[in-house]
């Protein structure tokens, strides 16, 4: 079992960067304004960079950045500055899906580990191997790596290099990525940051004399015939860990701040028991309900996926309802509207130590102290007693009547 295993969560802005540290990431990754896989996220300015790596080192915790698109020949003449500004401002790994870039990083930015993408395809230790010769730190093994597969390439690689392996969120239909077709559909090239999904898409047949007819795909699964579930191992980290997982990474840059709360919460919880030889509490597996998912499985882990979803929809047993911006020693709080609340709500309330708290809504104040019916205006500031103290940045959400 991997000694200390850390938890790697996403972050696509400031807010959700927040929040993954508070609930209890010890890395976390996401991208500049340039060669990242996620190019219409909000991501991050160099000055943005900057104040990550001093927020998130401040409180102990590692900033990986993303440097994982496939550059082309004109774009090289930008890398190198990019890396150097990249060392500079203190970036503790970059992540990389390119041997030009691999080799750039040495040169440019050698003080900063360099961690190979899930994009590289990596499934066997011949090319893990490989990597750690070329000067990589780290591997993001493809999903489609199964564990079996995993202790065999922990046992024939160096104990230097780590390795890293997605336990949660979205996967791909195409090996790890390396997908043309959004690029034929769209003109969107998925391998440098500006996948459309055409995976999730409902598709039918046309028959070339009959234009505009649309025929069923198939009789009774549906015609998202390339559409994938969301992965959660959740319930098998104590496996992971002893195949010799290093890093256990959650997918979502482009995912709600609300998303990055709740999986980082439950993840961390789930880890924390997996390391100290504890059973998972259900509780943490419940959270997993309470963020917006299609179903799950275990991917390529232990057998064949089941990976098919015949339908576009999504589920969630709750939402977001207010951001805590300070909390009183009367436990008073001064809240940013997020989604409705009236008094008589059934809340919960998330901190990122203990289990989340459930309590009714009680009166509600605006910021001045005056009382409201409801938080009608988006993103309003209100006040509202909790029942605990509360950091900054605490989620207070709402349950759903429907999954």
């Amino acid at each position: 079992m991997a000694a200390k295993a850390e938890l790697l969560s996403p972050a696509g802005d400031r807010e959700r960067l927040r929040l993954a540290v508070l609930y209890g990431a010890d890395a976390v990754y996401l991208a500049g304004r340039q060669f990242g896989m996620r190019s219409s996220a909000v991501n991050f300015s160099d000055e943005d960079l900057r104040w990550a790596v001093d927020y998130a080192h401040a409180r102990g915790v590692k900033i990986y950045v993303t440097c994982n698109t496939l550059p082309r020949e004109a774009e090289l003449r930008e890398l190198p500055a990019y890396l150097e500004f990249l060392q500079e401002a203190g970036v503790d790994a970059l992540i990389i899906a390119d041997l030009g870039v691999l080799e750039l990083a040495k040169l440019h930015a050698p003080r900063v580990a360099r961690h190979v993408s899930t994009q590289f395809g990596v499934i066997n230790s011949a090319t893990a191997n490989s990597l750690f010769r070329l000067g990589a730190d780290t591997v993001v093994l493809a999903r489609e790596t199964p564990l079996e597969d995993i202790r065999k390439i922990r046992d024939n690689t160096p104990p230097e290099l780590r390795i890293e392996a997605f336990v949660h969120g979205a996967m791909c239909v195409s090996f790890s990525g390396r997908c043309l077709l959004s690029n034929y559909l769209t003109g969107r090239d998925a391998n440098r940051g500006q996948c459309a999904q055409p995976c999730r898409w409902k598709y039918h047949l046309v028959e070339e004399t009959r234009p505009g007819q649309y025929f069923e795909i198939t009789e009774d699964g549906g015609t998202y015939i390339l559409n994938s579930r969301d992965m959660r191992m959740i319930e098998h980290l104590p496996e992971l860990l002893e195949a010799g997982v290093s890093s256990l990474k959650i997918e979502g840059r482009m995912k709600s701040a609300y998303y990055t709360a709740v999986t980082t919460n439950a993840y961390r919880h789930a880890l924390d028991a997996a390391l100290a030889g504890e059973p998972l509490d259900p509780l943490w597996v419940a959270e997993t309900e309470k963020c917006s998912h299609r179903p799950y499985t275990t991917g390529f882990y232990f057998d064949e996926p089941g990976q098919h979803y015949d339908e576009a929809s999504y589920s969630s047993t709750a939402e977001i309802a207010a951001v805590v911006q300070s909390c009183g020693e009367d436990r008073m709080a001064l809240l940013t509207q997020r989604n409705k609340i009236f008094p008589g709500d059934a809340l919960e309330l998330l901190l990122p130590e203990g289990e989340p708290i459930s309590f009714t809504a009680g009166e509600l104040f605006d910021e001045e102290g005056n009382p409201i019916s409801d938080t009608r205006r988006a993103m309003m500031r209100f006040r509202l007693r909790l029942p605990a103290d509360a950091p900054e940045g605490a989620i207070v959400r709402k349950r759903l009547e429907k999954a």
